[in-house]
């Protein structure tokens, strides 16, 4: 088992040491010895190392706050759910501890570096009715993104073809010929100098669809680190968020039958947070 474990981890992982002070374990909690004979088809548990996690800056005000969900306004720099090198720094993590609501689980997802409206279910027994509103595209969502203006352009415009986002490929991109996907109306809602306000309003859900889109007609949001380019920054560089806002959120609930609809507190262009890392 021991030699299964090192081929099957990176160099990075002290396969030897953690063998040796049993933090590899069975199903049934016996830990892993590193001569135990090779068992095919057995289910090794461990906890892995995490690294000290930056504080992210910025606050995390709760808009509203009901038996059912919880909404807040994200700011950027700080993950949705718990993952990779973002573990205590997420939303969920965060939440969970300071509301005393052990199930909070998301309803949607913003990148980490998207800020605004995000929803949370506050207990399991809510979350799929809410689900399935997002799931069936009945949520009604408004973005505003900070990107140059082109006098050439004409709006309002929608923008609609086939992206494609591989796993592990840190671009999406547009898939020529195929039947569309993506759809976002665009509209410019003030200028800003050589800059816009852009309003953005998805009938679909792709990942990194309003990015390519704007992105697409010449007009990458403005501090994007994947478009046009990827550029390489720390994790812990906050000095740069993307000016993309998920700015409101409306739905009919469909527990009670109520119209909702929740603001962003924050404005474009977003600022950078004070104490960023460099």
């Amino acid at each position: 088992m021991g030699a299964w474990l090192r081929d099957r981890f990176p160099d990075r992982v002290d396969v030897g040491g953690m063998l040796a002070s049993g933090r590899f374990v069975y199903d049934d909690s016996r830990p892993v010895r590193d001569d135990d004979p090779y068992a095919p088809h057995t289910f090794v548990w461990f906890h892995r190392d995490l690294r000290e996690e930056v504080e992210v800056p910025g606050d995390l005000p709760v808009l509203h706050r009901d038996e059912r969900i919880v909404v807040v306004d994200k700011p950027p720099f700080l993950a949705t759910i718990p993952r990779g090198r973002h573990v205590r720094q997420s939303v969920v993590v965060r939440l969970r501890e300071e509301l005393g609501l052990p199930e909070l689980s998301p309803l949607h997802r913003l990148d980490r570096i998207t800020s605004g409206v995000l929803m949370l279910a506050a207990e399991r027994r809510w979350r799929g009715p809410y689900q399935v509103m997002f799931e069936h595209g009945t949520v009604s969502k408004t973005y505003r993104a900070l990107a140059p203006w082109r006098a050439d352009l004409t709006f309002p415009m929608t923008v609609s073809n086939h992206l494609r986002k591989e796993r592990g490929v840190w671009q999406a991109e547009v898939v020529p010929d195929a039947p569309p996907n993506a759809e976002t109306l665009i509209e410019v809602e003030s200028r800003v100098g050589e800059l816009a306000v852009y309003r953005l309003t998805p009938r679909t859900g792709k990942t990194h669809q309003l990015r390519m889109h704007l992105n697409g007609l010449g007009l990458p949001i403005v501090d994007d680190p994947l478009y046009p380019e990827v550029v390489e920054r720390s994790v812990d560089d906050f000095t740069r968020p993307l000016q993309l806002l998920a700015s409101e959120l409306s739905f009919t609930d469909p527990i009670d039958g109520t119209a909702r609809r929740y603001v962003s507190t924050r404005r474009l262009p977003l600022a950078p947070s004070p104490g960023s890392a460099s």
